[in-house]
């Protein structure tokens, strides 16, 4: 009779390697081979605790291990998952998310979130050269790569320049192909400011990361070629997917 299930082939006792440095050592073989994608979620606690004939204690351990080696993310209520390869972003004064996402050999896409017309509100309003309370196209876009979500970039256009936008991006998300179609074939960056927060849950839960990892967040101005602002972006990076690469 046994004390417990026979333990899964490979994983040794009482010869000098712990058995969660064995575990760990067991899914890094398997992350490294393929059998766990980047980005997978990978099994439960409980699951790999039955396979190992191990307590969760000691997954726990590996998996703690395997995290701090950067092999793996841990998502408070979500779960385990094998770590992406960090996207360089580069911000510079022409930024276009589709053409810095394919130099990487990755597939942008997007999809547009909300679009709206607010009442631009003082400080806003100063950015893009308007009075207070005139209205302003509000744009929420989320943009991917190869199918992961990266960042979410909520844009605010003079709605009297831009009242096409709704309706251009309802046939095709592109907001440079939009913008394009209202006369501004080319913007560029005047200034970006970039800081960290905690992400909201709708954040959180857009861009597929735990509450508690920060996002990068970037607020831009963009002009066309004459020099008139055009656009103040807010956008919101994934920082375990993205690092900002600023361009002289």
């Amino acid at each position: 009779m046994t004390d417990g299930p026979a333990p899964t082939p490979g994983l040794t006792r009482g010869e000098g390697v712990s058995l969660w440095r064995q575990i760990a050592q067991a899914i890094e073989r398997e992350i490294a081979g393929g059998t766990h994608r980047p980005g997978a979620r990978l099994p439960t606690e409980a699951e790999l605790s039955l396979r190992f004939a191990v307590n969760r204690h000691t997954v726990r351990r590996a998996m703690e291990e395997l995290e701090a080696r950067g092999l793996v993310r841990i998502e408070q209520g979500r779960g385990s998952f094998v770590a992406e390869d960090v996207l360089d972003y580069p911000l510079g004064p022409r930024t276009r998310f589709s053409e810095n996402i394919r130099r990487q050999n990755r597939e942008p896409a997007g999809r547009i979130l909300r679009v709206a017309e607010i009442p631009a509100e003082a400080a806003l309003a100063a950015q893009l050269g308007l009075r207070r309370g005139r209205a302003v196209v509000l744009v929420e876009r989320l943009a991917l790569a190869d199918g992961r979500p990266v960042v979410i970039g909520t844009h605010h256009f003079p709605a009297a320049r831009f009242a096409r936008l709704p309706g251009l991006l309802a046939a095709d998300p592109s907001i440079t192909a939009a913008l394009a179609a209202c006369g501004v074939p080319d913007y560029r960056r005047r200034v970006t400011r970039v800081t960290a927060r905690l992400p909201t849950p709708e954040e959180a839960e857009l861009l597929q990361q735990s509450r508690s990892r920060p996002v990068l967040v970037a607020e831009a101005v963009n002009t066309d070629p004459a020099g008139q602002v055009v656009d103040v972006t807010f956008s919101r990076y994934a920082s375990g997917r993205v690092q900002l690469v600023v361009e002289s």
